[in-house]
């Protein structure tokens, strides 16, 4: 029988309110991600002190010090080379920002657990579920720093694997809790379910998983600049040099080209599995929340659609490109909502269960 969490009624509020927050703060903590990356700031900050280091340089001397160091950086010597103070304020911001907020989103998650669980309105499966959450977000900061790493020898770009990995874990982590949230939740009254159907939402799932992977590839290599035409490639379908690395697989995950035809590709692909799945899944929605599932899957892969277009064709704008990345966790977030509503979990309350 499916696993299902329980939580005292009289704590359901608080506990979901918490919940909620915390889903709130990781989306947010993904779109400060996105807009770190574009504006360059990620490789500003050359040291990491999970614990110490939530100020940032208070005094003139403090931020030459700073400075200083973020000059011996590849990424200084060879991209940056002509800032000034006052330009290396600008992109240390960002990524002050980040990383202050990730300290944040600890304290948030951490403090109210710690609280809930000795009032005893986190017990059991639930507490566990939500430990293992917590260790996700710290394994996300170590992922972060490793990721940043990779960016400050040699080559001033962060290995776009990393990246992709670094981004992948923040969306689980996003993922995990909305679970967990609609497990708590209050149910429709019995409700049919078919398995094909869940099956159908899963696959939808893991397709637009892989294109948020090749969107992460695309932001690691900067392979959004390549082609600034749609739906055509600089004035081909199907660009060439797509496939000229050795051996051919490489090409999927090395090949600036290749990386961008994908994503492109999957793009496609995507909008016509969401609205697919919505045209067999709809015949079979007999909750409000099984509908809002359906309506949410034909609206999302458009707008993301269309985002994606318009960020290449602007020439990837930080505002466009990180509302294009906003919506796409949004959309993964709608693929899990639907595969939730409809399994056999969206069946069962389990509050009365919790009696």
């Amino acid at each position: 029988m499916t696993e299902t969490l329980s939580v005292p009624p009289r704590n359901y509020r608080a506990v979901v309110l918490w919940l909620a927050v915390l889903y709130g703060m990781v989306f947010l903590m993904v779109i400060i991600g996105g807009i770190t990356r574009l504006t360059g700031s990620g490789l500003s900050m050359v040291e990491w002190h999970p614990l110490m280091g939530a100020l940032p340089p208070l005094t003139h001397e403090a931020w030459l010090e700073v400075f200083a160091k973020y000059k011996a950086t590849p990424q200084y010597e060879q991209v940056n080379h002509w800032m000034e103070l006052k330009d290396f304020k600008s992109i240390f911001l960002w990524e002050y920002i980040h990383r202050l907020f990730g300290r944040l989103l600890g304290v948030v998650f951490f403090i109210p657990w710690v609280i809930l669980i000795r009032r005893k309105h986190l017990t059991g499966r639930l507490a566990r579920h939500t430990a293992v959450a917590f260790v996700m977000g710290g394994l996300q900061g170590v992922l972060g720093w490793y990721m940043v790493q990779s960016g400050l020898v040699e080559v001033p770009e962060v290995s776009h694997y990393r990246l992709a990995a670094h981004l992948g874990l923040a969306l689980l982590v996003a993922q995990y809790l909305l679970w967990i949230l609609l497990d708590l939740s209050p149910k429709g009254r019995g409700p049919s379910w078919n398995p094909r159907i869940r099956k159908g939402a899963w696959a939808l799932v893991g397709l637009i998983s892989l294109q948020t992977l090749y969107g992460a590839f695309m932001a690691g290599r900067r392979a959004g600049w390549l082609s600034s035409t749609f739906p055509d490639m600089n004035g081909s379908m199907i660009p060439t040099g797509w496939w000229a690395l050795t051996p051919g697989w490489r090409n999927l995950v090395a090949n600036d080209l290749t990386i961008h035809f994908v994503h492109r590709s999957l793009g496609w692909l995507t909008v016509a599995a969401a609205l697919a799945f919505c045209a067999w899944a709809r015949r079979h929605a007999e909750t409000p929340r099984q509908r809002w599932a359906v309506h949410l899957l034909i609206g999302l892969p458009l707008l993301q659609f269309g985002l994606g277009a318009a960020t290449v064709i602007l020439g990837v704008p930080t505002s466009v490109a990180v509302t294009h990345q906003a919506c796409g966790a949004l959309l993964l977030s709608a693929s899990v909502f639907a595969a939730h509503s409809f399994s056999e979990r969206a069946r069962s309350n389990p509050y009365e269960q919790a009696g």
